[in-house]
């Protein structure tokens, strides 16, 4: 809070809540008594502090009609009792996934919030015609805490053995644009905008939502966005990939390879003059574990010595010797402190 403070920012702070599913194992018993009086000294310990905007209690829970869940809607407007009278002067949220009407009728009808929080993504550019469709029932205020590009939830696109299939380079920059203007489309009073994420975040791949690397070099997609806020182009332009074939074959190719055999890869430049550029590839099992059901948020692990040698954008590298699901990626550098990123995956199979 002091350093959102420092940085002159406002904060939403989160209260956690179990999902509603959670009715025999916590809403019924004794801990949920426990976790508001918890959530009440969080609300008086932070209440007068400057950089509070308001409260968000839970993050994308269901809202459910069911007379069975009676007893989360009990716990949850304790909560949002508790704050409305320890807190007046901040008003308080919950966040859900897109624009979901259930969700929306049972918040209206059963909860005692001060305004909707949408997670939406990819989704915001219906929103403004899905509030016109339901503004019969529910007009109020709203606040989009989570959009950007398109997430791997809502990809269409997946291998023979299931694995979600990123978006095409090329497609990159447009599916930042379109929800930008969205977004500016609705600008209007009673609309609260928050904001995308502006860093690098490990998500099926290290690279879907990522702006920057690790190290903070930044994508197109920042370029994008300076172009959109400003409208001037940015002053350096980030190197532009079209595609990466392994053993001549993309991504969409179900690619399988038998153990400890040699294979030659490249990935193609917008620009054929690769001069100054520097290539980074990487190898790593994929990692389909999904801890409460979302994408586990640590780096997979790069699978070493696997590299036989490298020239510009050209790659010959040994198939692991561990039957499963692989990645390979790349990152392209420039000298100016940009790149641009490609991942292909493939199989390895002990008997093709």
């Amino acid at each position: 809070m002091d350093s959102a403070q420092a940085h002159h920012l406002a904060v939403i702070a989160g209260l956690p809540m179990p999902p509603s599913e959670s009715i025999d194992d916590f809403y019924k018993t004794p801990k949920a008594s426990a976790h508001v009086s918890k959530i009440a000294g969080i609300v008086n310990r932070f209440k007068h502090h400057p950089a509070l905007l308001s409260w968000c209690v839970g993050n994308e829970l269901a809202f459910p009609y069911k007379p069975k869940y009676n007893q989360f809607y009990t716990i949850f407007n304790d909560v949002v009792d508790m704050i409305h009278q320890d807190d007046p002067q901040h008003p308080v949220t919950t966040t859900i996934m897109s624009f979901q009407k259930k969700n929306i009728v049972n918040i209206k009808l059963r909860t005692k919030i001060d305004f909707i929080s949408f997670n939406i993504f990819g989704s915001i550019q219906t929103l403004n015609e899905d509030l016109q469709k339901f503004n019969w029932f529910w007009d109020g205020p709203f606040l989009i805490t989570e959009w950007g590009i398109e997430g791997p939830w809502t990809a269409d696109s997946q291998n023979a053995w299931g694995l979600i299939l990123k978006i095409p380079v090329q497609k990159r920059q447009s599916n930042i644009f379109q929800p930008m203007k969205s977004i500016c489309r609705l600008i209007i009073p009673g609309f609260w905008v928050d904001g995308i994420l502006l860093g690098q975040k490990q998500e099926l791949t290290p690279t879907w939502f990522s702006m920057f690397d690790e190290n903070g070099a930044e994508t197109e997609a920042v370029q994008v966005m300076h172009y959109i806020w400003t409208g001037q182009k940015a002053p350096k332009k980030a190197p532009v990939l079209k595609y990466m074939l392994v053993d001549g074959k993309g991504a969409r190719d179900n690619i399988l390879f038998k153990p400890g055999i040699t294979i030659n890869s490249k990935v193609y430049i917008e620009d054929p003059d690769t001069t100054g550029l520097t290539f980074k590839w990487e190898i790593f099992a994929e990692d389909w574990f999904k801890p409460n059901g979302a994408f586990n948020q640590k780096k997979p692990k790069e699978i070493k010595n696997l590299i036989i040698g490298q020239s510009g954008p050209d790659l010959k590298f040994k198939v692991p010797a561990t039957e499963g699901p692989y990645r390979l990626l790349v990152y392209v550098y420039d000298q100016k402190g940009s790149f641009a990123t490609s991942n292909t995956p493939f199989y390895v199979l002990k008997n093709p």
